[in-house]
């Protein structure tokens, strides 16, 4: 320290200016290394490889597709194997006459199941009007999630029951059918959709996100819709568990229940006559009662919170925007207009038949052959045969990636043909345990039949409307005229069983023949009326509400193209009208039509417009 001190004033004393340390090179090498590490940092990676971690982003998105198509599968499974194993259980309590004169003496139970199933099966009929509505408001995800909560609501209300708990959410569960099956049949497609654009995510027209080729997603409809049904079938199955685990040992044996039973099958009138009032032996308890609807309610509740939670948004959220910004009347119109395309006429005569073939399984054969020959103690075991051929057979629509798309439907409708032609022909007696095997090998058939038609339609109505961006409009037509059969199947509860086949027989051979019509029309190319979801005219900026549509662009710009994007538009329609695909006829397309004038005398407009605007913008 003394040699340091006595060095600086020697410096000093000699007029030498003092030596400094060189702190500048030490913060230029300081930031030379910081600058060395942020280049390392945030430079290319050697070993980042942006290929392969888009294939393994890609990867997760079709994963995330397989997860949201088995969520919706297993939500709506759980939803009706509660909804159904809580209506017959409730059915059968309320048709003991002794349970109802214990338990509710002057309630009028039989009068309340009456208005309770009228509600149940009256309400889908205006679903056409209401249905387009609902779904504009709220979207696929969101519609199945509040259906699902409607048929929680209806579990709920069997702890009181009375007149203003159980008809009016009866009545919920009617609103909820129609919006409910279009809701998923739209998912299920959408999915297919989806997953095909995962898979091609490097495909021009994938990136631009324009519309995709015909018979591109096919594959991915055939194998997602067979999925979706060899789930829900299964609630059928699930549906009996609260029968034979709960109610089974308090029923009566088929001696009493049918003492006064005469004859079945084809030879009776309404479901059962002279079936026996008093089915239970022993009433059961009201905390087992509670307990049982309390594991129902659970179940319920899972389900609405597996279409909240596991399903995915089935469109991004600016198509939820366009569809949500179209006008109310259009959205009203659409469902009718849609029936303008021949090819819904004609598949008109099969939704009917798929809503009436399922609930004469049930409610037909089940129990005007089933229980009025073996007893209901054996009501349980037809379901379940029933639900689990279904299931099972829904794997042969994947033959549909090999075979033409006819052959499922066709195939059911065959097999359906021969059993209804000998249902009429064969009337056993009752109290024939015997009969077990051949009452379990018509169920297993029927179901076979089932499965195919159910999985045949939807699959076509995939492949047929796969390029729409929206299938919920075909969907609610496909389930409203379901749930009509449905209603007339109600009504016919009276009809001699032989009429009942004859109806069935006729409506299963006038479907046949239209669906042949539509292959035949459609072999031949020729074109259909379709008409395309209205184009909203966003004034919102920063979003690509369109996927044409650059959201950067300014008004002026906008103007200018619109009377390019609507030529093309149009050119498109003709084209596909003239190839067989979806667009207008030829006819409304004539530029002599007075719709052709009117939309020139537009263009027109548009085009002076732009002008005009371009020039007060020089």
């Amino acid at each position: 320290m003394m040699e340091a001190s006595d060095t600086e004033n020697l410096i000093q004393e000699d007029g030498l200016p003092p030596v400094l340390p060189n702190y500048g090179g030490m913060n230029e090498a300081k930031e030379g290394t910081i600058n060395g590490q942020m280049e390392e940092f945030l430079g290319p990676q050697a070993e980042y490889d942006e290929e392969e971690e888009e294939r393994k982003y890609y990867r997760r998105k079709r994963f995330g597709v397989i997860k949201n198509v088995v969520a919706a599968s297993v939500g709506g499974m759980i939803v009706y194997s509660v909804y159904m194993g809580l209506l017959q259980m409730q059915l059968i309590l309320h048709y003991d006459i002794t349970y109802r004169e214990v338990k509710y003496s002057n309630l009028g139970l039989q009068d309340i199941d009456q208005k309770m199933l009228m509600g149940i099966n009256v309400t889908p009929i205006i679903g056409l009007l209401y249905t387009p509505i609902l779904i504009r408001f709220l979207g696929t995800k969101w519609m199945m999630f509040l259906a699902s909560g409607i048929y929680a609501l209806f579990v709920s209300t069997n702890y009181w029951e009375r007149y203003y708990t159980l008809v009016p959410s009866a009545v919920a569960i009617g609103v909820a059918i129609v919006p409910l099956w279009a809701s998923l049949g739209n998912y299920i497609t959408r999915m297919a959709q989806q997953y095909y654009e995962f898979v091609n995510y490097k495909a021009e027209h994938v990136q631009e996100q324009k519309k995709l080729p015909k018979g591109a997603c096919q594959t991915y409809i055939i194998v997602f819709q067979s999925i979706f049904y060899i789930f829900f079938f299964l609630s059928m199955v699930f549906a009996e568990f609260p029968l034979r685990l709960f109610l089974h040992d308090s029923l009566q044996n088929y001696n009493h229940t049918l003492y006064n039973v005469k004859h079945c099958g084809a030879e009776i009138r309404d479901l059962i006559p002279g079936f026996n009032s008093t089915v239970l032996i022993t009433l059961p308890q009201s905390m087992r009662l509670i307990q049982v609807e309390s594991i129902l309610m659970g179940f319920a509740f899972l389900s609405m919170i597996i279409f909240l939670v596991l399903c995915g948004p089935a469109y991004r959220p600016t198509e939820e925007i366009d569809l949500r910004s179209i006008g109310w009347g259009n959205i009203f119109q659409l469902p009718f207009k849609h029936l303008r395309d021949y090819r819904l006429r004609l598949l008109c005569p099969f939704f009917i038949y798929s809503g009436f073939e399922t609930v004469f399984a049930i409610s037909g054969f089940a129990v005007s052959y089933g229980v009025c020959v073996l007893g209901l103690k054996q009501l349980w075991l037809l379901v379940v045969c029933y639900g689990l051929s279904c299931s099972v057979f829904s794997c042969l629509a994947l033959g549909l990636l090999r075979l033409p798309r006819w052959v499922p439907l066709i195939g059911g409708a065959a097999v359906h043909l021969v059993l209804i032609i000998g249902l009429m022909c064969w009337s056993p007696m009752p109290r024939q345990p015997t009969f077990l095997a051949p009452m379990l090998l018509i169920i297993v058939l029927w179901g076979l039949g089932s499965a195919l038609n159910k999985t045949g339609l939807s699959i076509i109505l995939g492949m047929l409307y796969e390029d729409k961006e929206r299938l919920d409009f075909v969907f609610t037509i496909y389930h409203w005229w379901q749930a009509i059969a449905i209603f007339v199947v109600y009504l016919w509860s009276t009809f001699p069983m032989r009429a009942k086949l004859a109806i069935l027989l006729v409506i299963l051979l006038v479907s046949c023949y239209c669906y042949a019509v539509m292959e035949r029309r459609l072999a031949k190319k020729m074109p259909f009326r379709l008409p395309r979801i209205p184009r909203p005219r966003h004034k919102v900026k920063g979003y690509r509400y369109l996927e044409e549509d650059n959201s950067d662009e300014s008004d002026s710009e906008h103007s200018g193209e619109e009377d390019n994007d609507e030529e093309e538009m149009l050119l498109e329609e003709e084209q596909e009208g003239e190839t067989g695909a979806e667009g207008w006829d030829r006819g409304s397309q004539d530029s002599g039509s007075p719709g052709g004038r009117g939309r020139h005398r537009r263009r027109e407009g548009h085009g002076r417009r732009a002008e005009n605007e371009r020039m007060d913008d020089a």
